[in-house]
């Protein structure tokens, strides 16, 4: 090679969906200068019952990692990072202030999942109650906008993102005397705004350096435009006809800003204050605390998001709002309905033709709000072991998914001026491929490649030198 190709990194995924985000990174240094560099960004979970199996896949040593950086605290980001620390990790694991604090109960409650799902198997789980003890004791929250040194050749920024409180953006410059950084820009999951926090702009000296920018594409191939909001009508309409609404949530970010939407019904007349309102859920309740005593930087403002006539449930408590025929909205954990007491509430209120179960956000493949998307009315269901017919109104909703919509995100990359190339990641197959394609239309940057497990990329500071097959394909 010529004396600039020397100095490159090779970028890959290990997953080829939305879940199980985890990229590697090998770093190679002119004239032997060091071994080579080695760090991941972001260590998830998948969760599509199809790719289980990859959960204990790792083709990588975890012992031979330099460092790890986390973009946000969801489980299919974070779930696995016990694993690599119970495969020999001992490195940092660097996230922002706000991640570091919501991090631990999501690692406690993954394991407990996790535990629970190899106990009806028969089979072990993923790692243990000390491999978690351990992962915890090796994160290091950073401040967001502040430049600091991994090491002598590695610098990394945190920037603010709208997609969840704590969630950033991950600026990685790579350094060598007398050659040009390599600059990697790593979208994570990607929203550009948030009602509970300001996200800051793009910094304009960033916007300036030759990139190469590893973009989400979940929502790659829909429009802003196309979003059809519905959850306030069709919770309204069961309502006003005395029925039971159950909402499944996320207990980070989804929860609050259910609470949130339901108080402004609330104000604006629409949503009768007498109606009760149920939220049960262990670790949501935990981030809420969170979020009140003013732990995540949440806008003064925004601290009181709770909707009047509000009862926080438990398992001593939840019995007789199951035995109750009132009507009522129940909001539930966890938010794609495999977990936590949206099992209890679903199973009892799915046969009632006057309850309307109504998902906020995603339901990956296999999980019961998907397995209930295919079931027709009237025909039969299987949850948590029991048999029973389908009757109540199920709904799904995308409007308040915290990514980028494709417009979005085009509107994103047109803010950098020189992006050697786009690595599109994080969205199925057939999304990232009409995703790439938009951008070659509209941007036309220098290169732009799909990853997944398929092939890994080759670049240096003036961008893609080659792809190449990986071996695990």
């Amino acid at each position: 090679m010529g004396k600039k190709e020397r100095f490159f990194a090779d970028i890959m995924a290990m997953n080829d969906g939305v879940t199980g985000s985890l990229h590697f990174v090998s770093v190679r240094f002119p004239n032997n200068y060091m071994p080579k560099l080695r760090f991941i960004v972001d260590c998830g979970l998948f969760q599509e019952r199809t790719d289980e199996e990859l959960n204990d896949a790792l083709p990588f040593n975890p012992e031979n990692l330099d460092f790890c950086l986390i973009t946000h605290n969801h489980v299919d980001h974070i779930g696995r990072l016990p694993l690599i620390v119970k495969k020999g990790y001992r490195g940092n694991i660097y996230t922002t202030e706000p991640t570091s604090k919501l991090i631990r109960p999501a690692l406690w409650d993954c394991h407990k999942v996790l535990k629970s799902t190899s106990k009806r198997r028969h089979t072990r789980p993923l790692y243990s109650n000390e491999d978690v003890t351990q992962t915890i004791s090796q994160i290091k929250g950073c401040a967001y906008n502040q430049e600091f040194e991994i090491n002598d050749n590695v610098y990394v920024t945190f920037l603010k993102n709208g997609h969840l409180v704590g969630a950033s953006l991950i600026f990685v410059r790579i350094t060598y005397p007398g050659y040009e950084d390599i600059n990697l820009l790593f979208t994570g999951d990607y929203k550009g705004e948030n009602a509970f926090f300001d996200v800051d702009a793009i910094p304009q000296k960033l916007q300036n350096l030759p990139l190469t920018i590893i973009q989400e594409s979940t929502y790659g191939d829909m429009e802003t435009a196309e979003m059809q909001p519905c959850f306030k009508e069709n919770i309204l309409m069961y309502i006003q006809n005395g029925g039971t609404v159950v909402a499944p949530v996320f207990s980070l970010g989804r929860s609050q800003e259910i609470l949130y939407e339901l108080k402004l019904l609330q104000k604006s007349g629409k949503l009768d204050t007498n109606i009760p309102i149920y939220f049960d859920g262990k670790l949501a309740f935990q981030y809420t605390n969170m979020y009140v005593r003013g732990e995540l930087g949440i806008k003064p403002e925004m601290m009181d998001f709770f909707p009047e006539n509000l009862t926080f449930v438990d398992s001593s408590t939840r019995g007789p709002i199951l035995a109750s025929g009132e009507c009522k909205i129940i909001l539930t954990t966890s938010g794609m309905g495999s977990y936590g007491p949206a099992q209890l509430y679903i199973s009892h209120y799915i046969k009632d033709r006057n309850a309307l179960i109504h998902f906020t956000g995603y339901t990956a493949e296999g999980t019961l709000g998907a397995r209930l998307k295919a079931t027709p009315y009237g025909e039969t269901v299987e949850i948590a072991g029991i048999v029973t017919k389908k009757f109540a109104k199920v709904e799904y909703t995308t409007e308040y998914s915290a990514h980028a919509k494709a417009d979005e995100m085009i509107a994103f990359l047109r803010q950098f001026k020189s992006i050697k190339l786009v690595l599109v990641n994080h969205g199925e197959p057939e999304v990232k491929e009409i995703f790439a394609k938009r951008i070659v239309k509209e941007l036309n940057p220098k290169k732009v490649g799909i990853l997944g497990r398929d092939y890994f990329f080759r670049i240096n500071p003036y961008g893609l030198i080659k792809t190449m097959s990986t071996k695990f394909r």
